[in-house]
């Protein structure tokens, strides 16, 4: 028996007497992840931020639940949704930066996920649903069609795509790609308020399509809100009178156009009677960004956070978690549960009744959406690795929250740093020579935490 088929046997093992969903759950629920990029802790309204508003996503919010100290799986696109399509962590999950070594030929470049990993995607189908993705993948080697979302568990999947310098094919920005190289659309600037207006048509017309089917769906709408990549917007009306940089109005109408997309899809849901049976989830792959002159103090873009994207500091991996599911998950709740990407694998596993495949490090948070707190299982801490690039003394990053405590390593040339986060949220004040014992502590489990894997191999040297 193959790896493939027992991973796949595992995954479609019924769960029968210990389904928290068993006695309550008579129609399978839909799935609707939604993905933002580079989304500060600080940037919606019910994360605090006061200047640029976010209503419709606040309003998920006030119906739902949602978490203070969730954290994405790393600090930066690609091996942060490496964690989250493969419920590992990132001392485990095959891709740890967004470029890798290549050991015959000295080449630092893109690492997609291995073959023979099983995915969100394959899992949810493996259970019965209709899967698809929308947007940003950024787990691919552009060249190879099966590293590509549509070959890796989506029955349908519209993805854009980076040119490359050894690309056989060439690909526009621009050019929207469905079901590998089938069909393709171009994104025109001057028809769309914004690109997420775009994709989201994508969504309400595969939502459409699929509605006369029994099988439930999982859609993951991969948005490319709010980093600059967009830099031609056809609505630049808004925030015309303040006397901003140009960088921070282009900011604040992306997220601000965003929000009124999510809110367009929540909408469709609702018009098309499956709102009352999905969970749906908001969140971002890593914290805010500074980049094309946007700073990420001005608009308080990771809260009173040390450090954005890029950094093992809080306000490069603490993100928002949004969950609302009517009738399911109380309205107005905030949870403090320590959790990460690797949850979501094990958590939808539980949503479908059926069985985590034994690989995950993830912990399934269904307790925490049912309001069944006392039945959590917490993590007994979380850990992050990045590798920058080929100089692992300076760019070996590595991380550890366990409890109120947080050990931070930048590059292994320098010395671990330890923080209190019940005293110190804002990790100010280094205690490592206060506690020399848990320096030693969390180097042991630097290395006890991370396995070897080819393309960045610099944490096991």
């Amino acid at each position: 028996m193959t790896l493939r088929r027992m991973l796949k046997l595992s995954a479609l093992t019924l769960i029968t007497s210990f389904s928290l969903l068993a006695e309550e759950q008579a129609k399978t629920p839909n799935i609707l992840f939604l993905l933002a990029d580079d989304l500060g802790y600080g940037e919606l309204g019910s994360y605090g931020q006061q200047t640029i508003k976010t209503p419709e996503i606040d309003n998920l919010a006030d119906n739902g639940l949602k978490f203070t100290d969730f954290y994405a799986g790393n600090a930066v696109c690609a091996p942060s949704r490496a964690v989250l399509m493969t419920g590992k962590h990132a001392g485990h999950a095959t891709i740890r930066g967004n470029k890798g070594i290549y050991a015959d030929t000295g080449r630092w470049g893109r690492v997609s996920l291995r073959k023979d990993e099983l995915t969100l995607g394959n899992m949810m189908q493996d259970a019965g649903y209709q899967t698809a993705f929308i947007g940003k993948w950024h787990l691919e080697n552009p060249n190879d069609l099966d590293t590509w979302a549509y070959a890796r568990g989506f029955d349908y999947a519209v993805q854009e795509q980076w040119q490359r310098a050894d690309s056989k094919i060439y690909f526009d920005k621009t050019t929207h790609w469905i079901n590998g190289v089938n069909d393709k659309k171009l994104y025109d600037y001057t028809e769309w308020d914004n690109i997420d207006e775009f994709r989201t048509n994508f969504a309400t017309e595969y939502l459409d399509n699929i509605k006369s089917d029994d099988k439930p769906f999982f859609l993951v709408m991969s948005y490319r809100t709010p980093p600059p990549h967009e830099p031609m917007l056809r609505n630049k009306s808004m925030f015309s009178d303040k006397d901003w940089a140009e960088a921070e109005k282009h900011h604040a109408r992306k997220i601000t156009l965003w929000d009124k997309q999510v809110g367009r899809l929540i909408d469709h849901l609702k018009m098309i009677d499956e709102f009352d049976n999905t969970l749906i989830i908001l969140t971002s792959d890593n914290g805010g960004h500074s980049a094309a002159g946007h700073d990420h103090k001005f608009f308080t873009s990771n809260g009173l956070l040390r450090g954005f994207k890029r950094d093992l500091y809080k306000g490069g991996i603490r993100v928002p978690h949004i969950a609302v599911w009517p009738g399911k998950i109380k309205p107005g709740v905030v949870s403090k549960h320590i959790g990460g990407f690797q949850d979501f694998m094990p958590t939808f596993a539980e949503v479908a009744n059926i069985s985590k495949p034994q690989f995950t490090d993830g912990i399934s948070v269904l307790p925490i959406y049912l309001g069944k707190t006392n039945q959590q299982v917490e993590h007994k801490y979380l850990y992050w690795e990045q590798q920058r690039n080929s100089d692992p003394k300076k760019s070996l990053l590595r991380a550890i929250r366990e409890g109120d405590w947080k050990a931070v390593q930048v590059g292994t040339a320098n010395a671990i740093e330890i923080y209190n986060l019940k005293d110190d949220m804002s990790e100010t004040t280094n205690l490592a020579k206060k506690y020399p014992e848990k320096v030693k502590r969390y180097r042991q489990l630097f290395a006890d935490s991370s396995t070897y894997t080819a393309h960045f191999p610099y944490a096991n040297e």
